[in-house]
This record gives C-alpha cells, sequence and structure tokens, in this order.
C-alpha cells in the first residue's frame, strides 16, 4: 500500500488521526511553530485510508497481520518449563503454545490483581513484600513500571510481531505504528490478564507463589524435570539476585557485565513541556497555543545522552505525566523507578538519569561483583532515607544544588508517595558516578538552558536499568554454554533491555525449542 506525509498543526493533527490509517507520527519542535508530521495509508487515488482495517508493518511492506493460532495443548505430549511470567517468558509460553507444546510457568509472585494490593501498601509505606512488588510477580517489572513498548533492536520484522500480539490482547492501535509506543501501567495489567487466561485456556499451566530455588527440584505435570529430557526457558528478570546466587552454586555459568547506575529527576511537566516545545521562547502555560499543544499532542519527553570522561552519561525511562515508585526487593534497599499511567497526565516528568559502569570498574574477578556493587549502593539510599523513619523514604536533593556541592534546606513537591528526605547525594554517591553526573547535568542544561534548576529533584538510587550480570548462550541454540537445556533469555539473562527487547527474546528461545522438536 502507498502512504503519504502530511505536516499539520497539533490540532489537525489530532484530527487526522481520529479519521485516518496513521503508519508513522512525529513531533517536529524545530521551528517557531510545532509541527506533527504524520505518514498515513492511501489508495490508489491518494486518499487516505479510514480506520478500519487492523494493519501492521512486516518484510517492508503494510498488511492485514495475521491473529495468531493457538493449539489446544492440554495433553500434549512435548512439555516445556518456564521460570518466570515476565515479557519473556509470557511470550514465549504463547509461542509453545502455537507449536503445540505445553508450557508450564513458575511465577515467584503473585496474579497482576493480587499484585496490585501489595504495591499498594508499599506506596503507603505499610510493608514490602519480597515476593510481590514492583519487580516480582505476573508481567514482570514492566508492569507497573510504564508499560513502554520501545526497543533499539534491529530485528524490526520479528519485533513488530511482538506489537501485533499486544495489540491482539488489547492493546490500543497506536502500538502498530508510534516509534516509542506506550500502553500505561494502568492498562497493562488487563493485558497481561488476557495472555494468562488464553495461556490457561490451551492447556499451559501457571503455578504462582512459586518460588524456584533450585533447577534440580524444579517440579512438572509428570515428574521432576531433567535437564537433558525438559527444556528449562530461565526467565528471572534483573532483580532475582537471589536467583542468580543459586545458579551459581548449582555451576551455571556466569559472567559479569556493564551496566548503569545514578538517580531518578524530576521536573515540573510544564517545564519540560516549554523547553521541548518552545525552546528558546517565553511562553506561559495559560496561552493559547500552549494548551492547545498539550492537549493534542500531550505531554513531553526527552533523550538525553553525554559523554563524561570516558563513561556514557544518558536518560533511561523517561516518564512524561508520571510518577516515582519504590522498586526495590528487600526490606533494606532503596531502588527508584518510574511509571506513567496511559493518559501521561500528572503534574510531574521523571526520568532516570544513569552513569555507565563496566565490568574494569569494578575491582574483582567474581562474576557477581556488579550485582553486589548494585545492593551496596542500594543499602547506603535505604540509609539515608530511613533518617525520617518512614520505611520507604528516599534521599533526595534539589538538582542545582546536587550540581553546586550544596545541601537542600527545601525541597520541591514530588510523586514520590512514600515521601522524600534531604540527602547530600553529592557528598555519598561514589565519585565515578556523582562528578558523572554532575557534568552530565552541566551538559544537559546547555542543550535545555533552564534544565538544571532547584525545581527539579533528584532521588536515589536508580539501579536496576539493566542486570549486571550475563548468563553466557550458545549462539546457535539459545542454550546455556554450561547447562545443556537450560535456555536464558530476557533482562535477566543479560540479552534484553526492556519489554519488547524481553519479549522478543522470549519467543526466539520458545523457536529453538519448538525447531528442536519437529
Amino acid at each position: 500500500m502507498q502512504t503519504l506525509q502530511f505536516i499539520l498543526s497539533p490540532k489537525e493533527a489530532h484530527e487526522a488521526e481520529q479519521k485516518w490509517r496513521v503508519v508513522k507520527r512525529s513531533v517536529d519542535a524545530r521551528q517557531r511553530e510545532l509541527k506533527v508530521h504524520l505518514t498515513v495509508l492511501v489508495d490508489e487515488k491518494g486518499k487516505p485510508i479510514s480506520l478500519t482495517p487492523s494493519l501492521s508493518q512486516g518484510e517492508g511492506e503494510w498488511r492485514r497481520y495475521e491473529p495468531p493460532k493457538y493449539k489446544d495443548v492440554h495433553n500434549a505430549e512435548r512439555q516445556v518449563v518456564i521460570i518466570g511470567a515476565g515479557p519473556a517468558g509470557l511470550f514465549a509460553a504463547l509461542t509453545l503454545i502455537e507449536h503445540g507444546i505445553k508450557p508450564i510457568i513458575y511465577e515467584r509472585g503473585k496474579e497482576v490483581s493480587e499484585r496490585k494490593k501489595d504495591i499498594a501498601l508499599l506506596n503507603r509505606n505499610e510493608g514490602l513484600n519480597p515476593e510481590s512488588n514492583y519487580c516480582f510477580g505476573e508481567g514482570g517489572a514492566g508492569t507497573f513500571s510504564d508499560g513502554k513498548l520501545f526497543s533499539r533492536s534491529k530485528k524490526r520484522g520479528n519485533m513488530q510481531r511482538v506489537m501485533e500480539l499486544f495489540h491482539f490482547f488489547g492493546a490500543p492501535d497506536t502500538v502498530l505504528y508510534e516509534a516509542h509506543a506506550h500502553i500505561g501501567s494502568d492498562k497493562l495489567p488487563t493485558i497481561i490478564k488476557n495472555m494468562r487466561e488464553c495461556i490457561l485456556s490451551h492447556g499451559g499451566e501457571i503455578h504462582f507463589e512459586t518460588k524456584v530455588e533450585s533447577l534440580k527440584e524444579v517440579e512438572s505435570r509428570k515428574s521432576k524435570v531433567e535437564r537433558h529430557a525438559t527444556p528449562i526457558i530461565l526467565a528471572i528478570g534483573h532483580s532475582a539476585h537471589d536467583t542468580y546466587r543459586m545458579l551459581a552454586a548449582e555451576g551455571v555459568k556466569l559472567e559479569t557485565k556493564g551496566f548503569a547506575m545514578g538517580v531518578r529527576a524530576e521536573h515540573p511537566q510544564a517545564l519540560i513541556n516549554k523547553l521541548m516545545y518552545f525552546k528558546g521562547r517565553n511562553i506561559d502555560i495559560s496561552e493559547n497555543r500552549y494548551t492547545e499543544t498539550i492537549q493534542f499532542v500531550g505531554n513531553a519527553s526527552y533523550s538525553l545522552v553525554t559523554q563524561v570522561d570516558g563513561r556514557g552519561v544518558y536518560s533511561f525511562c523517561m516518564c512524561p505525566g508520571g510518577h516515582i515508585v519504590p522498586a526495590g526487593s528487600t526490606a533494606d534497599t532503596c531502588v527508584i523507578n518510574g511509571m506513567s499511567a496511559s493518559h501521561r497526565n500528572s503534574p510531574f516528568a521523571n526520568s532516570g538519569i544513569v552513569v555507565q559502569i563496566n565490568p574494569e570498574d569494578i575491582p574483582g574477578d567474581d562474576p557477581l561483583r556488579g550485582l553486589e556493587y548494585q545492593e551496596a549502593l542500594e543499602r547506603e539510599a535505604f540509609k539515608q532515607g530511613a533518617i525520617s523513619h518512614q520505611q520507604s523514604a528516599a534521599p533526595a536533593q534539589c538538582l542545582r544544588d546536587f550540581v553546586e556541592g550544596k545541601a537542600s534546606k527545601d525541597l520541591p513537591k514530588c510523586s514520590y508517595l512514600p515521601g522524600i528526605v534531604p540527602s547530600r547525594l553529592d557528598q555519598w554517591l561514589p565519585p565515578h558516578i556523582g562528578k558523572r553526573l554532575q557534568q552530565g547535568f552541566r551538559d544537559f542544561d546547555k542543550k535545555y538552558p533552564g534544565f538544571l534548576t532547584n525545581d527539579a529533584v533528584i532521588l536515589g538510587v536508580e539501579s536496576r536499568s539493566s542486570s549486571a550480570v550475563r548468563i553466557p548462550r550458545d549462539p546457535e541454540t539459545l542454550q546455556s554454554v554450561s547447562t545443556p537445556g537450560l535456555y536464558p533469555c530476557g533482562e535477566g539473562a543479560g540479552y534484553a533491555g526492556g519489554i519488547t527487547s524481553s519479549a522478543l527474546d522470549g519467543i526466539n528461545a520458545a523457536l529453538k525449542i519448538a525447531d528442536l522438536a519437529q
């Protein structure tokens, strides 16, 4: 099918999206008047096509995508154990069912509706459930930490299939064409529930609140799993530190990999809107051109990157109109993350600002040394926040004060529900993180003057942007190099970085197993 690009005002673009089949959308704020670039499908006469068909891009052309054809695997002879019900585990299970193989999922956390209750208690400072929180439970960490569907993977054909499956299970049409598609933490739980019901109705099994403490003792429908007889897909996520230690004790080869750590910065969303949409122009948020822009384009996001002393400093998981949340999984650590609901309409904008850490930056040769480095800084952050005697309070500092090395007497309003307390992050963050962050913020302010302000606050620590451990696997078979029959995948294996890339990695592991079954 043919496409045609339109350059429209925000209002015109909004109206067009209600009528036409949009295949690409981007906001251009480089000129004095903000414009939206829309690419839409047109017929042979050049007339835009309506929204009716469900279309998706694949193999360079637009087509109606085929819904999945799931088989009944209640009595299937072939079965696969999956450890973890995050995106890697769920998409692996769905793929196995397409190929007539029975998936049996073991998930340490609770199903998504029960998980919501534990997260509500955590946000109210009423206690942490170490097995059911922002990290652990049905859907994985992404379920309640924004639901952004974005990946830098170049495998676009397969990646588009991930988007098609999200759409099939209830995601909006926008996931099929937006470059940075977003579902939202309020909508994603329903989609995850739909996936679960599909798996169960076709004969798969899901065992919640079932923590696997040894690969040698995982039980399946018929018998204890034998590694060489029944494949195990390991989709544990990047925060299952206790599981990494179990794997090391059982002889599974692990290695340290590069990761990133830093802080989460929160600005007033109105300030970010003005910096991104109206750069260098004096505009009041009550003006029509401001309110119309936000009404029709939505709150602005940013993507920032710089180099400081040979290491990258960059924004990660930017959440326009979002909230900061407590993402730790143990009672003595403070871990920060961000999320946005589908409408992205809170008055705050937050983003992780992190520093690249390479294996050589941490002394020693223990493959778990990066993980232990994360934990040490998370415990220090908890210690700093515990001064307030609030269990989940986070240490915080005004942004300009942090950069200038000053104590913050008064902190601005913040979306972090458990509460924040003043802390000298500039003093207790390790210098190779703190000093680089300070220069990084100066660099970002040069690009967007006004970014560096005490109207913004930083919270510590943002430490789970990626896994500090990799489970090496054979590139051809995707099996662990030390443990035949074990298929590490997703973020926890060190081969993915987010919802969509983890889902794709889970699909690929399942396809390898299905190919071997032929």
